[in-house]
């Protein structure tokens, strides 16, 4: 059985009045949910509020799940909707902190992992400077995207149901963040303007 079956035979049970269904689900998706959320809010205080309003939204809008995409993928885009939501009636964008970046992602860093030196840790830091600043000026659309791609590892057809826009609109949204993320690195990493990352 995969993991789309699995959880629509627990939205099946809770279709029949099996709250405990539910807390399964919860269970299950609960700190990756956490984790989505940390990357848009700062406060750990907020993201945990926030996770558990997306979750009662979840639960409350469940009549309304088809199961035509993943149930992970239907709760994504109630947490991210959910956040923006709280983000926007506090009068705040959603930022990135450094220690979430996964600098591994970009190629020539590779240096920066196996040499354990001040000057790799402080180009280490600067890396991921550059990245969060970046991203933080990035449009709500970019970054969510670029997010959910590189940080949360969904697929291509994933995010576009989680953002409820074609593949090619999602293809290009991330192509267009990593292009402006790489514009910033590369001076600090001495790369090729015509280089791929």
């Amino acid at each position: 059985m995969s993991e789309k079956d699995i959880d629509q035979a627990l939205v099946e049970r809770i279709y029949k009045g099996d709250a405990a269904a539910f807390e399964v689900l919860v269970t299950k998706y609960q700190r990756r949910i956490i984790r989505l959320i940390g990357r848009l809010v700062r406060d750990s205080a907020e993201v945990e509020d926030i996770a558990q309003d997306a979750f009662i939204k979840a639960y409350r809008a469940l009549p309304q799940f088809r199961g035509d995409c993943a149930f992970y993928t239907w709760l994504y885009r109630i947490a991210i909707n959910t956040a923006k939501n709280h983000l926007a009636t506090q009068s705040r964008h959603p930022l990135i902190s450094a220690d979430i970046i996964e600098i591994e992602n970009f190629e020539g860093t590779e240096y920066l992992r196996d040499i354990n030196t001040p000057e790799s840790l402080l180009m280490s830091k600067q890396v991921a400077q550059t990245v969060n600043a970046e991203m933080a000026i990035l449009p709500p659309t970019l970054r969510t995207a670029f997010s959910l791609r590189e940080l949360e590892g969904l697929s291509y057809e994933e995010i576009s149901v989680a953002m409820k826009c074609p593949i090619g609109t999602v293809r290009s949204r991330i192509f267009r963040a990593r292009e402006a993320i790489a514009a910033k690195l590369r001076p600090l990493l001495d790369t090729p303007e015509n280089k791929r990352w």
